[in-house]
């Protein structure tokens, strides 16, 4: 199983998709209880979501997409193992539990610390090595980059977060990870949706979008956590909704036609020299 894809576009819009994968070795298949097994915790369809939004735009966005599911490792966790959201519930760089607090791992088969090294170098690394070549190849073509983080999760999962979660999270670090243009872009065309929309809420920026996103050096980095009920069934077998999809997939459109317009216009170039 190769650890990533990647499709190469010529536009200055990167799609960077750490959660879609569902591969699981067997050896730490077996290792799972019938909860892991599952994979529930999973971005499902999300390539699919966003496949050919950028069609026609300079040939589309770069894409590029983690095969391995988040239970062997969680490629928007730090490598160093620092919670994002310190005094939350959530997650760890291998998760100990599902996104309801329950345990994944069969009693005595948690992984061991040199076994979350050992995932680390074979699937977390590489797939953020693919990745920072594809931001460079883009800064060097058009000057800027714009990575636009892609995830979907559950509306409502208590352990997490209270109530039902909006259609569009963004994030970006309270502001850090990006140019206030692309911010105020993203969000304001969420806003207008008509679906529900919050700017840097529950779900601020995972660990990709806080540490590729420099501004200052020409490459912005954006979060968008989408709740599954916009585009998908939330249950089992979490089957695609092409008329659902559709609704999520015009305001999604728009955000990357206008990311891709302010890269190529020269307005964070402008801004930034400003600066």
């Amino acid at each position: 199983m190769q650890v990533f894809n990647v499709t190469q576009g010529d536009s200055p819009v990167i799609l960077g998709q750490p959660h879609g994968g569902t591969f699981v070795p067997d050896d730490i298949a077996a290792r799972l209880n019938d909860n892991g097994r599952v994979l529930a915790d999973t971005d499902w369809h999300i390539t699919r979501l966003y496949d050919g939004l950028l069609d026609g735009l300079l040939d589309g966005a770069t894409v590029v997409s983690s095969n391995i599911h988040r239970y062997v490792i969680d490629a928007n966790r730090d490598p160093a193992g620092v919670s994002l959201y310190p005094g939350q519930n959530t997650t760890t760089l291998v998760p100990l539990t599902d996104f309801d607090g329950e345990a994944i791992w069969q009693a005595g088969q948690v992984p061991s610390d040199d076994e979350v090294e050992a995932r680390r170098l074979a699937y977390h690394a590489p797939y953020h090595a693919a990745l920072s070549e594809q931001i460079e190849r883009v800064k060097s073509r058009h000057g800027v980059a714009i990575l636009f983080d892609c995830h979907s999760i559950r509306s409502n999962i208590p352990f997490l977060f209270d109530g039902e979660l909006p259609i569009f999270n963004t994030g970006t670090n309270n502001g850090e990870t990006c140019s206030h243009l692309i911010e105020t872009a993203v969000h304001n065309i969420a806003q207008v949706s008509g679906m529900s929309a919050v700017l840097n809420g529950r779900f601020k920026g995972g660990w990709t979008t806080r540490h590729y996103g420099q501004p200052a050096n020409g490459i912005h980095a954006i979060q968008m956590e989408i709740s599954q009920r916009a585009y998908m069934h939330e249950t089992s077998p979490w089957s695609y909704d092409n008329a659902r999809a559709d609704q999520a997939r015009a305001p999604l459109k728009a955000m990357l036609d206008a990311l891709a317009d302010l890269a190529t216009s020269g307005a964070l170039t402008t801004e930034r020299n400003a600066k």
